[in-house]
Parts: C-alpha cells; sequence; structure tokens
C-alpha cells in the first residue's frame, strides 16, 4: 500500500492550497512516483490539481485523482449512510494508491458541501487511507492567542478522532501575530507547529482573473501583464493632477473609458515607474479614440487596458470580494506560495516525521528539486550580467522568493528597475530592505579597480589601462571580475549573449583550476526516469586522448557532486575490439589514460551508445561489462557528434537538457542557451551556487559590492 499525508483544515479560510503545494514539492523530492487523490471534489476544474499536474509534470488526469463529487457523496451519503460513502471513497483511494510510491491527499473545503461533520469525515477517511495527517489551521483575523487556541483544539480533534497527526499549521497568520505565534511555547502539543504569515502577493488577484470575474474585454496588454498582480483598487474620477496624486504601486486604475487624460496619465506615470500600475479597466463599455489607444501602447508596452460593460459602483461590488488563486496559468504565485512555506517550515523535520524512505534512483524530478535543496544549504552570492534581460529577471525572483542564493544583476539601474516595474516584478533592491543588487558596471567605483586588475592580467597581450577600462565596462567583464576579486561566487549568463561573450572573459581572467588541463562542459540530460550526464557538447570541438580523459574525470565529479553516480561510458562508433582507425584509437587510448589516472572509477570505452545505455544491447555486446547497459556519464569523441547528440535527445525524447555547464575553471562561470527558459535560468543559477559552495578553509566570504 502507498503512504500517503492528508492536508486536512478545520474550515474555510485557511489557504491550504500553499500547504498542498508545499508538501507536494517535499514529496517529490523524496520519491519518484507521486499520486493526488482528492476524495470530494466541486463540479469543473480543480484548479489546484490543474496547478500540481502541470508543475509535477503528474500522468493522473482529474477524473483519475477524484473520488466523487460533494453532490455524489451527499447523495450517496442520504440513501446509503455515511459508511457506504467511506467504503465508496475508500475503494477509489486504493484504486489510485496502487501505482504510487506516495500519494498527497487533499481534504473537503467546507464550501457549500451539504456534508455534516466534514472534520470528522476527514478524520475517518485519514485513518482508513492509513494517512499521516497535516491539519492546517485559519488564522485570518485572529490575534496570536486566539492562532494558538485554534491550533491546541484543532490537534485534539484530529488525535481524538485516531488520527497520526505528523505536524500543525496555522496560515494566513497577520505578520507581528505570526511572530507572536511562532515564539509561543506550546509545551502540551506533542508535534510541531508552524506558523504562516499573510502573504499580501498570494491574495492580490491577477489582472487574468479580473477578466475572467467581469467578462472583460482585453484592449491592449500581453500574456505577462496580465499575470500582474493587483495591489490596490485606484477609481478615476478627478481631474488629472489629484488622480496623479492617488496612484498606488501595483493598483489597478478604474475609470470611464471617456478620461482618455486618465488613461495617458496612468500610463505615463507608469513608464516613468512613478509609480508602476497593474493595469487599467475601462468602465461603461466606453473605449477612447485609435489616437489615444497608440500613444497608450507606445507609453506602455505589455501594460492592460481593459473594457468592461458595467459602471463604476457596478465593477467595484464584482471586484471586492475577488482573491487571488493558484492556478497552472499563474507560475509566479506559485513560487511564491514555495517560498513562503519553505521559510516558515522546517521541511526537513517534517519529511522525517512523515518518514518517507529515498531511493537510490535520480530521477529529473528529485535532481532539479535537489539542486535547489543543496543551494539553499550553504547560499552563495551570484552575479547575472544581463539585467534588462525578462526571463533574467523573472528566475531572480523565483531564486530570491526560494532563497536559493542572494544576486547581484548588472545594468544600468534606471533601465533595470524600469523593466522590473514593467513586468510588475517583487524585486526590492538592498536599499529597500530586499535582497536584490543593482550594479552599473559604466559608473560602478569598481571599474577602476577592474581595469587595473585586467590590465595586470593581460599585460602580455599589450591591453593598457585606458583599454581595458573600456573593456571592463562590458557586463560579461565586469561580472567575471566580481567572480575573480570574491566579490561574488559566480556568475551565469548568456541568455542575450553568445557563448563566446560568456566564456571568453573566463578564460582570460579565472583560468583553469589545478589539475585540469582544459575547461570543459556537460549537460544533465534529465530523461522521462533518469539523468544522464554528457560531456563535452559545448566547448571543445576535436579534444586529443589526453584532453578527452580529462573530459572524463572532470565530468564524472561533476555528476558525483550532483547526485548521479558516475559509470563512464568513452562514446564511439565501436564497441570493445571490433573495430579500428584513428578516432576509435583514440578513444581507446583515453579510455586507457582514465583508468591508469583514477582506477577507482567504473568506466568502458569505445562503446557505441546503444551498448552503454540499453542492458539488452550490453549483454550481446560487452556480457559482464559494469558499465554497459547502465551508463551514467557520456563522453563524446568530438564536439560535432556531442552538440547534436544532445540536441536530438533533448527534441527527439522531449529531454529537459540542463546546461552547458562548464568545468575545469577556477571559480564557477556558466552559459546559458539564448533560448533558456525561466525555469533554466534557475536551475543553473543553483548548479553555480552548488559549484560555488565552501571547499575547507579555501574560500573567503565575498566582500560587500558596491553600487
Amino acid at each position: 500500500m502507498a503512504r500517503s499525508v492528508y492536508v486536512a483544515g478545520v474550515g474555510r479560510g485557511d489557504g491550504r492550497q500553499v500547504v498542498e503545494l508545499g508538501v507536494m514539492e517535499l514529496l517529490t523530492r523524496q520519491v519518484d512516483r507521486v499520486g493526488v487523490f482528492r476524495p470530494l471534489a466541486h463540479e469543473g476544474v480543480d484548479l489546484v490539481f490543474d496547478l500540481l499536474r502541470s508543475r509535477y509534470r503528474l500522468t493522473q488526469t482529474e477524473t483519475e485523482a477524484r473520488g466523487m463529487t460533494y453532490a455524489e457523496a451527499a447523495e450517496l451519503q442520504a440513501e446509503h449512510g455515511m459508511d457506504e460513502l467511506v467504503t465508496r471513497l475508500v475503494e477509489r483511494y486504493h484504486a489510485v494508491a496502487v501505482a504510487y510510491e506516495v500519494v498527497l491527499v487533499l481534504g473537503t473545503d467546507y464550501a457549500d458541501t451539504q456534508l455534516p461533520a466534514e472534520l470528522t469525515l476527514n478524520a475517518r477517511l485519514a485513518n482508513e487511507f492509513g494517512a499521516a495527517v497535516l491539519p492546517v489551521v485559519a488564522g485570518v483575523g485572529q490575534d496570536a492567542d486566539s492562532v494558538v487556541a485554534e491550533v491546541r483544539n484543532a490537534h485534539h480533534a484530529f488525535a481524538s478522532l485516531g488520527c497520526q497527526v505528523v505536524a500543525m499549521i496555522a496560515n494566513r497568520v497577520r505578520g507581528t501575530d505570526a511572530s507572536r505565534a511562532a515564539r509561543t511555547p506550546d509545551r502540551h502539543l506533542p508535534v510541531p507547529v508552524w506558523v504562516l504569515p499573510e502573504e499580501p502577493a498570494l491574495a492580490a488577484p491577477t489582472v487574468a482573473q479580473v477578466v475572467t470575474a467581469l467578462n472583460a474585454e482585453v484592449l491592449l496588454g500581453d500574456a505577462a501583464g496580465l499575470g500582474r498582480d493587483i495591489r490596490d483598487f485606484v477609481f478615476g474620477g478627478a481631474m488629472l493632477p489629484v488622480f496623479l496624486t492617488a496612484l498606488t504601486e501595483g493598483c489597478l486604475v478604474i475609470t470611464p473609458g471617456d478620461r482618455a487624460d486618465l488613461v495617458v496619465g496612468a500610463l505615463a506615470a507608469h513608464s516613468a515607474s512613478a509609480p508602476p500600475i497593474a493595469g487599467i479597466l475601462l468602465t461603461l463599455g466606453e473605449r477612447p479614440g485609435e489616437e489615444t489607444m497608440g500613444l497608450a501602447a507606445r507609453l506602455a508596452p505589455g501594460t492592460p487596458v481593459l473594457s468592461a460593460a458595467g459602471g463604476s459602483f457596478r465593477t467595484a461590488t464584482e471586484l471586492s470580494g475577488l482573491e487571488g488563486k493558484l492556478t497552472a496559468t499563474a507560475p509566479r504565485k506559485a513560487e511564491i506560495a514555495l517560498g513562503l512555506f519553505e521559510s516558515h517550515v522546517d521541511t526537513a523535520a517534517l519529511t522525517e516525521r512523515i518518514s518517507l524512505v529515498r531511493g537510490d534512483r535520480v530521477t529529473p524530478m528529485m535532481f532539479e528539486h535537489q539542486l535547489i535543496e543543496r543551494a539553499r544549504g550553504d547560499r552563495r552570492h551570484l552575479v547575472l550580467p544581463e539585467g534588462t534581460e525578462e526571463r533574467v529577471l523573472r528566475a531572480a525572483e523565483v531564486l530570491l522568493r526560494r532563497n536559493v542564493c542572494d544576486l547581484t544583476v548588472l545594468g544600468d539601474e534606471t533601465a533595470v528597475r524600469r523593466r522590473i516595474a514593467e513586468l510588475g516584478l517583487d524585486l526590492p533592491s538592498v536599499e529597500q530592505g530586499g535582497a536584490l543588487r543593482v550594479v552599473d558596471p559604466v559608473t560602478s567605483p569598481l571599474r577602476e579597480r577592474f581595469a587595473e586588475v585586467y590590465a595586470r592580467l593581460r599585460a602580455h597581450r599589450g591591453v593598457s589601462f585606458e583599454l581595458a577600462h573600456d573593456v571592463v565596462a562590458d557586463v560579461s567583464y565586469f561580472g567575471t571580475l566580481m567572480v575573480e576579486e570574491g566579490l561574488a561566487d559566480g556568475m551565469v549568463s548568456g541568455a542575450a549573449h553568445s557563448t563566446a561573450a560568456t566564456i571568453r572573459p573566463a578564460f582570460e581572467v579565472i583560468k583553469t583550476s589545478p589539475g585540469a588541463s582544459i575547461v570543459s562542459s556537460v549537460f544533465f540530460m534529465c530523461l522521462a526516469d533518469q539523468v544522464l550526464v554528457y560531456g563535452d557538447c559545448a566547448v571543445n570541438p576535436d579534444p586529443d586522448a589526453a584532453q578527452l580523459a580529462d573530459i572524463a574525470i572532470q565530468s564524472a565529479a561533476t555528476a558525483a557532486r550532483f547526485g548521479v553516480v558516475p559509470r563512464i561510458a568513452m562514446l564511439s562508433y565501436s564497441t570493445g575490439t571490433s573495430g579500428s582507425g584513428a578516432d576509435v584509437d583514440k578513444v581507446r587510448e583515453a579510455t586507457e589514460l582514465v583508468r591508469r589516472l583514477r582506477p577507482d572509477l567504473e568506466v568502458e570505452g569505445p562503446i557505441q551508445y546503444d551498448a552503454a545505455v540499453e542492458p539488452s544491447v550490453a549483454a550481446t555486446k560487452l556480457p559482464g561489462s559494469t558499465v554497459a547497459g547502465q551508463a551514467t556519464v557520456l563522453i563524446f569523441p568530438d564536439l560535432n557528434t556531442g552538440n547534436n547528440t544532445y540536441k536530438a535527445v533533448q527534441r527527439s525524447a522531449g529531454a529537459v537538457a540542463v546546461g552547458p555547464v562548464l568545468q575545469g575553471l577556477r571559480k564557477p562561470v556558466n552559459d546559458l542557451s539564448r533560448g533558456a527558459l525561466v525555469q533554466d535560468i534557475v536551475n543553473t543559477v543553483a548548479i553555480t551556487a552548488v559549484q560555488a559552495r565552501r571547499r575547507g578553509q579555501e574560500e573567503q566570504v565575498p566582500q560587500e559590492v558596491p553600487g
């Protein structure tokens, strides 16, 4: 029987979706096959399940994850009694559980369910499922003493009904009361109690939600603009000078459609970040003229302008109860929720209490989770040179929300801040109490220092201080010198720059580490059920035998560092002694070098790709080999083969390719594909942070970075 965790509430408004998402994140870090089961569901789309399925790549359908609807349950309970209802739900649970190592059970929501004693039903189901119970208590509108009392009462209720309660969570508690409640010693409870404060960004509806709620028409705006959070509503009725003073950051301006002055004024203020707004909603079905709309589009590209048929009062009434939701179409809110959960819940302790057993196999989902977990465990400071690139800024918000690392982005500060405002991101600077530093290489006081360093390093190439002063104003060189000088632990670039622009400064300034003859790269290839390491697919066109051996040894070390047990396959078009020729001989010589230099490593070569990864082929071509059929580190003989193979596997097999990850440098610098997605950037930054972790006493604490 699959183990399961039952997230249960005691009433409405507890925001337990945050906890459900956080527990799912925790479970998928530990095991490969995680299922979801919701015993009772409302008609229509299950937004939380849809989010979990999208984010965690579940193969379940919503129908497979659902027990029955509330209406069906009420009818069954009325006709045949509670025992029959429970029996049916237990049968459906086991039909799901048989296919998974662990199941996350989403408890009932107390919203128009027409079922009596709902808490008792949740408790009984948890017992019948054999599930550990994680109750969630709502803290909305309650002071610290009331929250503590509610937690005690809820624990008593579930424990008295025979449930195995593993911990208690109070959610949506006001800031000051959350701090007090979290500090309140409670010796009466035998389980940990964690308190999650109210997070305004989660409660804030998005512009897209307003579109849906009002059936509004989108006149202007892109997908990113529709994803902006609405932190306030400002109704436009006053003259422009007074109206502008009423604008607040992240507000939705609601004004009759014939007030072109307010439309242009609000968008002009947004474009100057004074302040940035979420968007504009035009009422009464009126629209400004074409000239006004054209000017609006140029003033603030991407900023939503909506049109609704109702008047301002009716619109205000319809929007008054609108709250943010965690959905698959709002990934930013999911990151905020996970950041909140992980900041206030001891996930290691919760994992231990749930008593999950971790297997030896590393799946793609586990690999991504382990990256974040390990990076967070020894927080590093990374520099991202492409400070105005949308994907980089979105990744920066995720990284800071998840407490993965500290960040400096490079670029003109006004341009960077304007871009952050346009995207509606929450990235306060260090000066504003946040965690993001913005440094302009052109005006930074570090420019003089870096010019001196670069001129000294490149003096043998005839580089003068004057030339160096121009060179280090380039963001790639400036970021690399931050790493070299200990002002950052690593750098990630390439979303908007070529590979050469990213790694040339590293070759010139950071250079190779002791023991490495060359700089090379690997890709972590996240296939459907395993993670393989491919090297070298990005840097060295045609390595000789000694270089190929170095690449193999470096790649094995990189694999081991990230939880992949290295079994090295030195790839060729021939397996074993079946072929000959210069290309095969090079691979054979490289294999012998690896064995001589690192006898502790498992290595096989020359070997063909199919014999390296497919046990049935390996049994025929290389019987008895400890590597053939189960290789995890695949070393290609040249760049042409490696680059084409990784791209073919990526596109044809739907694999996620994380990399290239550079190895052999004294300090970590990593390159991004110019087509990198936000999650690719997050993963690469996490890898770089792990590469930068302290080793003994060698590393120094990074100095403060001047602006």
